[in-house]
């Protein structure tokens, strides 16, 4: 089947009453257009309602990307940051709304934000800026932003993206830690909308691949690796059992 067809479905699932996560003809229409499968190796993955793993972070489902999409409310020609990569989609998405030259995406995993470059490329949205930095510090060289989404949890707004928002700006995250809850923040206050569940933001050093930031534990690894092979009492040479 063409993906433009796929597309097509995956949308008026989404926008269908059982669902009902896609309410705004914005976000439809930019759904409709972005080619999902440059983003999702697996084709008929691309346009199942399904979230899955890619090199240590989470894909998001198409439906928990609209109503994080929907939550943001992004208009045309807004500056946008998306703090978070992950593989690319949600970025994509916002640059057929905003324009590819207005959004911006950082990730703290290098690989992610080299994966994500290649698949916005691919999927033709190479203009939107994607660097590898700390989700927490933003992106200061470019603020102030209209639009924040954060796609990770934290207990509350870091305050260097409160720094970033524009006067009359928006940030959109998960706030909480087992308990999360969907949170849209501005000026005169915040709003919730509804529960969700999102993996923490990672602070340099536990990102995939890095080095283990707590020594203690490095340390009690390595403790308990060296005594695993170390030998027995009853192993040593020096030891005659039989005299």
């Amino acid at each position: 089947m063409e993906p433009a067809v796929l597309r097509d479905d995956m949308v008026d699932s989404l926008e269908h009453e059982a669902k009902g996560v896609v309410r705004s003809d914005r976000l439809s229409v930019a759904m409709r257009a972005v080619p999902r499968h440059e983003f999702v190796t697996d084709e008929r993955a691309a346009y199942a309602d399904t979230a899955h793993e890619r090199l240590g972070t989470r894909v998001l489902a198409p439906s928990t990307a609209a109503r994080l999409l929907e939550a943001l409310q992004p208009e045309p020609d807004d500056s946008v940051l998306v703090v978070g990569a992950g593989v690319g989609y949600t970025a994509a998405v916002l640059a057929e709304i905003a324009g590819e030259a207005n959004v911006h995406a950082i990730d703290i995993t290098r690989c992610v934000v080299l994966d994500a470059r290649e698949n916005l490329a691919d999927a033709g949205y190479e203009g939107v800026l994607v660097d590898c930095r700390d989700g927490a510090d933003g992106l200061p060289e470019y603020a102030p932003f209209d639009r924040i989404l954060l796609e990770a949890a934290a207990v509350q707004p870091p305050d260097a993206l409160l720094d970033q928002l524009a006067d009359d700006g928006r940030l959109v995250m998960p706030m909480g830690t087992k308990q999360q809850t969907l949170t849209a923040v501005e000026n005169d206050g915040s709003t919730s909308l509804g529960s969700v569940a999102f993996s923490p933001l990672l602070v340099e050093g536990e990102q995939s691949g890095s080095i283990e930031r707590n020594r203690t534990a490095r340390e009690d690894r390595e403790i308990a690796r060296r005594e695993a092979q170390s030998r027995r009492g009853w192993e040593q040479d020096w030891i005659n059992w039989d005299g």
